[in-house]
């Protein structure tokens, strides 16, 4: 069990560490992933692997149309196949043909294991006979239909599949990588030596899997779906209004480290404003952090490159910017209504 599980054997904490840890050497984990989501919204019980290539297929497909490279192999006959169909040299059935053949050959295996452990409740199993291959979907997984956070899944595993492809596309040096936030757009970005702008994805969406899906501070369950009506805040731990005071301490204030997912009710004046928390939800930001670490992709090194290579510096650091917040401020904040949390 991963550190982000515990506390939390929950299912949905199971199904976000299966998207959002461990080394990625392609991304079909994602597209299987999100060809799972859409058999749990028809309720589906069983799939053949032939039935199974449409969805697969057409969200690598989608995918490579904006970024090629979606693995580490130098060479890849199943993504050289989907890129044919792309170019129009083979159509759907060649590909869903190949798909069937190539797509699955490690994904089925390895998708249910994570830092080299199977999850507790399995979500499917393989029923494989000759000419026969199919999976079987788990009770356990038609479930996640039910809570209230499967309406977030599909952007989670959205934004983690665009964070790791980023990493291959950009040939940035990791030790100078920095993801950047645009407040007015709520979009993290890149930008390479020649100072040219790459979107990556939704911070909400970035973010809210790391978090569980709940507010930072009151652990009430958020939404992160645009247009909803109680669509969670983007909003800094340590307040933005004493950014030169930080900024001169060698901390951006505005840096994936200081950004949190709050619950509509939370970051209002009469609420949080521009007041410090307590201490106590200090070490809930260092564990946040320490998630995306775990989790090897842009925001890892960003938050590495800016607060520390090893805990004790990232420790050390949070605590000296949460001192400087301190003197800034009169009061400390705790929310008015908290639930349990699990990290």
């Amino acid at each position: 069990m991963t550190e982000f599980q515990i506390n939390d054997p929950s299912l949905e904490s199971q199904w976000r560490a299966l998207i959002l840890f461990g080394k990625n050497s392609a991304t079909y984990k994602f597209a299987f992933a999100k060809s799972l989501l859409e058999l749990i919204e028809k309720e589906t019980t069983s799939i053949s692997l032939k039935e199974l290539a449409k969805p697969f297929s057409r969200n690598i497909t989608e995918h490579l149309k904006q970024s090629d490279k979606q693995g580490n192999s130098n060479s890849s006959k199943f993504l050289n196949f989907c890129r044919n169909f792309n170019k129009g040299i083979i159509d759907e059935s060649q590909l869903w043909l190949q798909t069937e053949k190539l797509g699955f050959v490690n994904v089925v295996d390895a998708f249910q294991n994570v830092n080299g452990g199977q999850i507790p409740n399995l979500f499917y199993e393989k029923h494989y006979s000759k000419g026969n291959k199919r999976i079987v979907i788990t009770d356990d997984l038609l479930k996640l239909k039910e809570s209230f956070h499967f309406q977030n899944f599909e952007n989670e595993t959205e934004a983690r599949w665009k964070l790791v492809e980023t990493a291959w596309n950009l040939k940035i040096n990791p030790n100078l990588l920095e993801v950047k936030y645009d407040e007015a757009s709520s979009l993290f970005f890149l930008e390479n030596d020649f100072m040219k702008r790459f979107d990556i994805t939704s911070v909400r969406d970035s973010l809210n899997g790391y978090q569980k899906g709940k507010c930072f501070y009151s652990f009430m369950d958020i939404s992160i779906i645009q247009g909803s009506s109680d669509i969670c805040h983007v909003d800094h731990f340590l307040p933005h209004v004493n950014k030169q005071t930080h900024a001169s301490n060698g901390a951006n204030i505005n840096g994936v480290w200081n950004l949190v997912l709050a619950h509509s009710s939370m970051n209002s004046t009469k609420e949080k404003g521009a007041k410090v928390p307590e201490r106590k939800y200090l070490n809930r930001l260092f564990n946040r952090n320490e998630f995306y670490i775990s989790s090897k992709h842009p925001l890892a090194e960003t938050i590495i490159n800016q607060t520390g290579r090893t805990k004790e510096l990232r420790r050390a650091f949070l605590e000296k910017q949460y001192n400087l917040a301190l003197e800034n401020s009169i009061v400390t904040w705790t929310p008015s209504e908290e639930l349990e949390g699990t990290f």
